[in-house]
């Protein structure tokens, strides 16, 4: 019997050879130099790989149809190294082999950062119907689409060469590998199994992503025990790329806190890596690919993201104090003025009303893991119609509003609300609603 050897993948290695090793993984349609501006405070403390999805940035076009074969190609590289445990950093599909690499191989994975990842990928059909497109038109529509999903606008209006970069960097990716790893995306889905992850993690994501967004971020978080969140403002998808300053310290503060020396079983950590200078022969070329490396962005303005410890999971002998917690979340959702006034307000005949709805309905049911504050805002919109509550009403507008629906979504579920709940009632609501969004959204003088 013949032994079918195990692609590898193309990489990079920078940094001191000495150094522990991170890794950084690219998302699907880019190439390593998407963490061109990452690299050079990294490479203070660790040695950094970076590597390319088969097809991308020059790489050999040998597709990969799961994200499982690309956590063992990279796996194989590595064996080829003498990397045998890491630090690794993905953005979305390198996210995706990320979590593999975590629920697979935790003996290898000293520390994990997910950056615009997510359990699941959108829906099957999704990929699917892009491969589709794919297949008949090549690689143009999505390549001039690219810029839409991965920055927001004002960054493509201002940035034009990093635009273009972003729309030759997916043209020249081979189509073939992309289909193949568009079909592993539609096949991922480990949302019941994140419970098991036990490397700790950072989640970090861009506070407009419409990709993979912070619902989804904060669906990674609830489900890892040890995960914390940071939402970097003023960011789409490639946030590494969009803000790299607040990405770059986000990591540092996270690999340099959050690096378990040996594996959970107690067992000694592995063999540190080995020291590389080149490629051995059989590994892929490590020649610059093209595209050119990312251009060179300024720095923005947007303040720096922080870490926000994710909730601590009930402890057998001290469960969470559910009325904290609520506060907590009734404060995030309906703002701390709002709430200070309302607890300001209780006295002896309705303070125990107000404890029941904070510690109930805030700290029990808007804390559920099961539906992300966004899709409990449009519930909560529609019951209020529902039920004519319209002072409600104009609260939970202003906590849609900052739970991130836009004014169009909530036109949106307003409308939905006018077939089911009749037009009367939503015409009250379309008034006060009205009323709030342009109170919120209109800028000071």
């Amino acid at each position: 019997m013949s032994e079918k050897k195990t692609p590898t993948l193309q990489y990079r290695f920078d940094g001191p050879e000495d150094a522990p090793v991170l890794i950084l993984g690219p998302s699907l349609g880019t190439t390593w130099h998407m963490f061109d501006r990452q690299v050079p405070e990294l490479v203070k403390q660790w040695r950094v790989l970076r590597f390319d999805l088969p097809g991308h940035g020059g790489a050999p076009a040998h597709p990969a149809g799961s994200v499982a074969e690309l956590a063992t190609r990279l796996l194989a590289t590595l064996d080829s190294l003498g990397v045998q445990r890491f630090g690794y950093a993905g953005c979305a599909l390198g996210g995706a082999v990320g979590i593999e690499l975590a629920l697979r191989h935790p003996e290898r994975l000293a520390s994990l950062a997910l950056v615009a990842a997510s359990p699941r990928f959108g829906t099957p059909d999704e990929f699917r119907q892009r491969g589709v497109i794919v297949r008949t038109n090549g690689l143009d529509p999505i390549a001039r689409s690219a810029p839409d999903r991965w920055f927001t606008q004002g960054f493509a209006a201002a940035q034009p060469a990093i635009t273009e970069w972003a729309v030759q960097m997916v043209r020249t990716t081979d189509p073939g590998c992309y289909i193949a790893a568009c079909e592993a995306l539609a096949a991922f889905d480990v949302r019941p199994e994140l419970g098991r992850i036990g490397v700790p993690a950072l989640v970090l994501v861009g506070s407009e992503d419409q990709v993979t967004g912070p619902a989804e971020a904060r669906t990674l978080v609830a489900g890892i025990p040890d995960a914390r969140l940071a939402v970097v403002p003023g960011a789409s998808h490639l946030v590494p790329v969009e803000q790299p300053a607040a990405v770059t310290d986000l990591l540092v503060r996270h690999f340099s806190t959050a690096w378990q020396q040996t594996f959970d079983t107690g067992q000694a950590a592995l063999p540190a890596a080995a020291p590389v200078t080149q490629a051995p022969a059989a590994a892929a070329p490590v020649a610059m690919p093209t595209p050119a490396p990312v251009p060179v962005v300024p720095p923005r303005t947007a303040p720096v993201a922080e870490i926000a410890t994710a909730a601590e999971p009930p402890q057998p002998v001290a469960p969470p104090d559910r009325y904290e917690t609520g506060l907590k979340i009734r404060r995030e959702v309906l703002g701390d003025a709002h709430v200070e006034g309302v607890l300001a307000r209780a006295d002896e005949f309705s303070g125990d009303f107000e404890e029941l709805v904070t510690r109930y309905a805030w700290g029990e049911v808007w804390d559920r893991p099961g539906l992300d504050r966004k899709s409990r805002s449009c519930v909560t919109l529609t019951a209020l119609v529902a039920g004519g509550h319209l002072d409600d009403l104009a609260v939970h507008t202003r906590a849609a509003l900052r739970n991130g629906l836009t004014p169009q979504e909530i036109k949106e579920v307003l409308l939905q609300a006018a077939v089911y709940c009749g037009v009367p009632a939503a015409n009250s609501a379309f008034r006060v609603a009205q009323r709030v969004i342009r109170e919120e959204t209109t800028p000071a003088e």
